[in-house]
């Protein structure tokens, strides 16, 4: 496997035939995203079953994340679809108005004057309109225009400094999260959490959703409020990751400060045993363009220098001219930025506390990989909870997670520098392991006097029960 960060491409109108879509999954896409804040259920629906069909006949399995649509914050509709407003313009937010002209447009977000106070600052439209409140008459927030332009229907609005009272999960995405149990999404993105319990509410009814189905899906808090940031622990221990979403987030923290964030936020994911996932605009001009600009080469490598496990698009793979040629151009940039990632292990462990045997056994089969330098460590995992402790530090050795499970297959899609293959287990320990060095010989992983570090549990196909560690070299089973 000659790249460890993995690809999270949106399918959208520019994806969506089964062409296409084996295209960019050969060009190097793990995780499909089907993002739920357009079209409907069974648009989503259908997807996933093109996307499954579109795996199976490039021979590897994929993840789908379902990503949840949030709190729509956003202005009404215009009577003539748009306006344009100058600086300095007096303008009013009017949660009872129906249909908007140049003084005034109604709210979607119905709560927004009891939110709002005398001064605070409201950016619209990604931050390229910005208003500041003046007062509030009832249902109507009184703003001057601070920076105008071009205002069309429908565009988004943030607080500047967060503080919106709406809650994460919305009526529409309970529904969504039960459609997407329905073809088993394997991960569910939750957009906007402002503290752990909004990530427990969504796990919990996703996994009710999925119950009928023997499906629990991981869970990914989208960081997008600037409240979410004091918290960003607690919202770490209550999900499986986290996506770095930068264009709300930097709409309310202000873009100066998203950079260092986006590496705090990946350096606590990785020290908590959590997924990091990068995104926003990492290859936008590629919508029109059928080559990156220097500065988003030079984006897409600084994430993976910063360990995230995962880089993502958006819109150019969803509704771009060039969806393939952008996956292709990242995979390309990120095998080059890992040539430089540093590696240190050694240090790593010092003030490593090991509280499980599963725990000490993957860290025990990276630190003597790591020293005698063996050619790949392979993990038999159930559940993937080796692999993912493994896949926390950065090592130049091939990580191979084998599972008897296909819902393991494909979740283990996102985990930096995992490659992982479906191998059935049986009872006896050498059948195994006769069976590993089968498959990964098969697959040109080793070839015959190369030396692994392979880990199991005891007995075998119990989960959760790492407990053994074995040099192996193969040829001499």
């Amino acid at each position: 496997m000659s790249r460890g960060t993995k690809i999270v491409a949106t399918v959208g109108p520019a994806s969506s035939d089964l062409e296409t879509l084996k295209r960019m999954l050969k060009a190097g896409v793990n995780v499909v995203r089907l993002n739920f804040s357009h079209g409907k259920a069974q648009d989503h629906i259908d997807r996933a079953a093109m996307v499954r069909q579109a795996a199976a006949e490039c021979g590897h399995e994929i993840a789908i994340m379902a990503d949840l649509q949030g709190p729509k914050i956003r202005i009404g509709k215009f009577e003539n679809g748009r306006i344009d407003i100058a600086d300095g313009d007096k303008f009013i937010l009017d949660a009872d108005c129906t249909l908007g002209n140049q003084e005034r447009v109604g709210l979607d977000y119905k709560a927004l004057p009891r939110d709002v106070k005398p001064h605070d600052i409201l950016l619209l439209n990604d931050g390229l309109i910005v208003m500041i409140v003046d007062k509030i008459i009832g249902n109507e927030i009184h703003t001057t225009v601070k920076i105008g332009g071009e205002l069309s229907n429908n565009k988004g609005i943030n607080r500047q400094g967060g503080g919106l009272t709406a809650p994460a999960l919305t009526a529409k995405d309970m529904e969504d999260i039960k459609t997407a149990m329905s073809f088993q999404a394997d991960y569910v993105a939750v957009s906007f959490p402002k503290n752990a319990t909004d990530m427990e509410m969504a796990r919990q009814l996703s996994n009710i959703a999925g119950e009928p189905y023997g499906h629990k899906p991981m869970m990914i808090a989208k960081i997008e409020r600037a409240e979410a940031i004091p918290l960003l622990q607690e919202i770490l221990d209550a999900s499986d990751g986290i996506m770095v979403a930068r264009g709300d987030l930097a709409v309310e923290v202000g873009n100066a400060a998203v950079p260092a964030l986006q590496k705090r936020m990946i350096k606590m994911a990785r020290a908590s045993n959590k997924l990091a996932i990068t995104a926003t605009q990492m290859m936008e001009s590629m919508i029109v363009n059928a080559v990156p600009t220097r500065a988003e080469v030079s984006d897409v490598a600084n994430a993976v220098l910063d360990g995230t496990d995962a880089v993502m698009t958006s819109a150019e793979t969803a509704s771009g001219k060039y969806p393939v040629e952008t996956v292709e151009a990242m995979a390309s940039i990120c095998v080059e930025a890992e040539k430089f990632q540093e590696c240190k292990l050694d240090a790593d462990f010092l003030n490593i506390t090991f509280t499980r045997i599963d725990q000490s056994i993957a860290y025990g089969a990276l630190f003597t990989a790591y020293h005698l330098r063996v050619k790949a460590i392979v993990a038999l995992t159930e559940s993937g909870s080796t692999a993912l402790w493994m896949s926390r530090h950065n090592i130049d050795i091939p990580l191979i997670a084998l599972t008897p499970s296909v819902a393991t297959q494909r979740k283990l899609a996102l985990y930096r520098n995992v490659q992982a293959f479906k191998m059935p287990y049986s009872t006896d320990r050498d059948a195994v392991l006769k069976s590993v060095e089968d498959l990964l010989q098969g697959r040109g992983v080793v070839n015959k006097g190369d030396t692994m570090v392979v880990t199991w549990g005891e007995p075998m196909g119990q989960v959760g029960g790492t407990n053994a560690m074995k040099i192996v070299k193969f040829g001499d089973n």
